[in-house]
């Protein structure tokens, strides 16, 4: 092999590497929309996988989505309130924090509380799951182990990312709307607080946040997936969740800069 040989090859290594992930992330993507929307796919042990991974997801991080969408909510009336309560433009302020809320922050901590508090510590199922060799005895039982292990793990994390984004953002306005009634700027009532914000955005604008939340889900599960279920001895395992970390927040990036372009 010659030298330009070597260069070119070397080239093409660097180039597969970087790749890979992308590419595989997207297959993955593709074969859970694939195979999620045939019936035949959601026999009883994948729905049963569904629900125990949508169950512990959820509960694992609910307390925490709970916290931060308060600790949001009153950050995001604080500003308007002490820094331009003066000039009187914090009515404005506080419909672009709004919007922010549903479009950027909401989707963004919930992708990250997903990803930290469910999504790597599935690298560690998977990891006993590698251990066990359960996907061969997935595949010698005729059973397709993608069906029955990264499939209703991805299903879980989209659903549980819409159910707690809707538990965010409900939480960040109510703690909103009561830090604003007790400084006397607000006077309507949490419902009718609801009813001002649900005005002051167009269907596109809810539209865009239903389906943010599930796409964060989705790529979170996959970003961990591709990760956790790559060859790797036990010693890499601490830098394969750093890996998945990184991935996970990067793919939460890319999705919403790409659904801010989009609507």
């Amino acid at each position: 092999m010659n030298s330009a040989q070597r260069v070119f090859g070397a080239i093409g290594a660097a180039v597969r590497r970087q790749l890979a992930f992308p590419l595989q992330a997207a297959a993955l993507f593709g074969g859970v929309l694939f195979e999620g929307v045939r019936p035949a796919t959601w026999r009883p042990p994948v729905r049963g996988a569904f629900r125990a991974s949508l169950t512990n997801i959820v509960t694992g991080s609910l307390a925490t989505s709970v916290v931060t969408a308060i600790i949001v909510g009153i950050g995001i009336v604080l500003l308007p309130i002490y820094e331009l309560r003066a000039t009187g433009d914090w009515r404005l302020t506080g419909r672009i924090a709004i919007m922010a809320l549903f479009h950027h922050i909401a989707p963004l901590l919930v992708g990250i509380i997903l990803l930290g508090r469910s999504g790597i510590p599935m690298m560690a199922e998977f990891d006993v799951l590698l251990a066990e060799d359960e996907t061969a005895t997935l595949r010698a039982e005729g059973m397709d182990a993608f069906q029955h292990i990264v499939l209703p793990r991805a299903f879980a994390f989209a659903v549980a990312a819409f159910a707690l984004g809707v538990v965010f953002i409900l939480f960040a306005l109510l703690s909103s709307n009561t830090l604003a009634r007790l400084e006397g700027l607000a006077q309507a009532s949490v419902i009718g607080a609801l009813r001002n914000v649900l005005r002051a955005l167009s269907p596109t604008d809810l539209l865009g946040a239903a389906m943010t939340f599930p796409i964060i889900g989705l790529l979170v599960a996959l970003a961990c997936s591709v990760t956790g279920l790559g060859p790797r001895s036990r010693e890499q395992l601490m830098s394969q969740q750093a890996s998945a970390f990184t991935r996970g927040v990067t793919s939460i990036l890319v999705a919403l800069t790409i659904m801010s372009v989009i609507s």
